[in-house]
């Protein structure tokens, strides 16, 4: 006796499954602009890596033992395969009531307590969640006669991931409500650019709680989350595009943190030497300079991976390699603000050091900092919280921490790149600068009587400013062992790799999650 006739049953059942939410539905959801979720998962994996876990959840409708409709879930998982590297993949079915709809198993459903994370848990993967759902719907009160009272625990296993595994979250479409939130609770964000909205509720609810009429893009577009949030960490043009940069995220990112960052051989020799380098830095201190030209002359073929970049812009944040190794580079951008930390610069500073810590990425400082950016609007946005925030984030840090000092390196700004309860390498190039309080401004501040009551007090200012530049010197510091070298700029790149080299081992013993200690600021 042969049980052929369930297997056929099985294979009806998975090609059902395949159409989704219909044909008019997928005909919409391409007309929106929008690829489905199967044709998601698709473009994102290598090709025929993909392997779906409870294909046939669903609600069948028998007919004399026969199947008369079917309703696959609203939500599609499974396992696959980035870069020959595998990986967990789950996301909803806009085409079924859009990824709220139809059967929906608390087993197979990735938002909660689903199935999704516990194989990342349980195998130690990264997971990428393609999120293109509306949340909670009302209409689901009928069929489970009560209404749910909401819970922490229910955001137990996305919320312990975050210490565990590389989350990805791909803001696919229209996103509120736990869906939402469930995006945020990762490593990684992108939205694709006027098809991605993120919001805690929409442009309905809006309108009923505050009587406000708004669009979704203006509520919660790309242009609001990655430019002014920086709740997006990356903009994307089109699905194609943000399936590559999830790809190259994932490229730098170890499997989970018991685990050391992947080495990649990028045949760049780690005795290059830049020649730009040297006459990068304008001698006029007031004339700003392209800071990512640095990154690129430093970093294995000038290639790198920006994270917010269009969000607190005086400040660089990128993943990169020296050497085959992955690093995490801050750079200050003097193009922006003079490089000056402002709120949001500092936020974002502040979640990329953790990032890099719990995944024991080393950290490279490139610093041209006045300080803290100052003005009403910079105290109104709380910039000293959001700065010492970044500088506290930054000393508990555990991992190998190494800063050029490029140019200016003033203050508590300055203070925050790097770790003085490690060994945090610094390395100073002829063209820095430090010191508590740039200068030009601190001799009005000390020197204020004086310049005054001076028969010229321009002329007294200047004087004043001249003998304290002399001080200023890098040559003086390096006399008193205040910096550990003084480098020239062609070696960055060679004493990066040489230190990072040289630190490494000690990373492998630190493997494994992260302690969570004390309150930041």
């Amino acid at each position: 006796m042969s049980w052929l006739e369930e297997v056929k049953e099985m294979q009806l059942r998975r090609e059902l499954a395949l159409r989704l939410g219909g044909p008019e539905q997928v005909a919409r959801q391409h007309k929106a602009g929008k690829l489905t979720i199967r044709q998601r998962i698709e473009g994102l994996l290598d090709p025929g890596s993909f392997h779906e876990v409870g294909a046939l959840t669903g609600h069948a409708v028998l007919e004399d033992g026969k199947i008369k409709e079917y309703m696959p879930a609203a939500y599609i998982c499974g396992l696959g395969k980035v870069d020959g590297r595998p990986v967990v993949v789950g996301g909803e079915d806009f085409t079924i009531k859009g990824g709220s709809g139809g059967p929906r198993m608390s087993r197979s459903k990735g938002g909660v307590s689903g199935f999704v994370e516990d194989m990342a848990k349980e195998y130690r993967l990264p997971l990428v969640l393609l999120i293109d759902g509306v949340g909670a719907n009302v209409m689901h009160l009928e069929g489970i006669g009560h209404t749910y009272l909401p819970s922490s625990a229910d955001w137990a296993p996305a919320i312990e991931l975050m210490g565990m595994v590389p989350v990805v979250g791909g803001i696919m479409g229209s996103v509120a409500g736990g869906p939402a939130g469930r995006a945020l609770l990762s490593h990684w964000t992108v939205m694709v650019k006027q098809t991605s909205q993120i919001f805690a509720a929409g442009p309905p609810v809006v309108r009923r709680s505050l009587g406000l009429s708004i669009t979704k893009e203006e509520l919660g577009g790309s242009q609001v989350h990655c430019y002014q949030s920086g709740v997006g960490d990356a903009e994307a043009p089109d699905e194609p595009a943000a399936f590559r940069l999830m790809r190259k995220f994932l490229g730098y990112m170890p499997a989970n943190v018991w685990e050391p960052p992947p080495y990649v051989d990028s045949g760049d020799p780690p005795d290059r030497r830049e020649e730009s380098l040297l006459s990068i830095v304008p001698r006029d201190r007031k004339k700003g300079y392209d800071m990512k030209r640095i990154v690129r002359a430093i970093v294995d073929q000038g290639d790198f991976f920006e994270i917010k970049a269009t969000y607190g812009r005086s400040v660089i944040t990128c993943l990169a390699r020296l050497h085959g190794h992955v690093v995490g580079i801050i750079a200050n951008n003097p193009l922006v603000m003079g490089g000056a930390l402002d709120a949001a610069a500092a936020d974002k500073q502040g979640h990329f050091i953790e990032l890099c810590d719990f995944f024991h990425i080393p950290i490279i400082f490139l610093v041209d900092i006045p300080g803290l950016m100052v003005g009403p609007q910079a105290e109104r946005e709380g910039t000293l919280r959001r700065g010492m925030r970044a500088l506290y984030v930054g000393y508990q840090a555990t991992v190998p921490m190494m800063s050029v000092i490029i140019r200016k390196c003033y203050g508590m700004g300055g203070a925050a790149t790097g770790n003085p309860s490690r060994l945090n390498l610094r390395l100073g190039w002829p063209s820095a600068e430090w010191g508590s309080i740039p200068i030009e401004g601190g001799v009005d501040a000390a020197y204020r009587r004086e310049i005054e009551n001076a028969p010229d007090p321009a002329v007294r200012r200047a004087e004043l400013e001249a003998h304290l530049n002399r001080l200023r010197s890098p040559f003086r510091s390096a006399e008193a062992f205040a910096i550990e070298e003084l480098i020239d700029p062609r070696d960055t790149r060679p004493l990066l790799i040489k230190y990072l080299e040289t630190a490494l081992p000690g990373v492998r013993y630190g493997l494994g999650p992260k302690a969570k200690v004390g309150v930041r600021p």
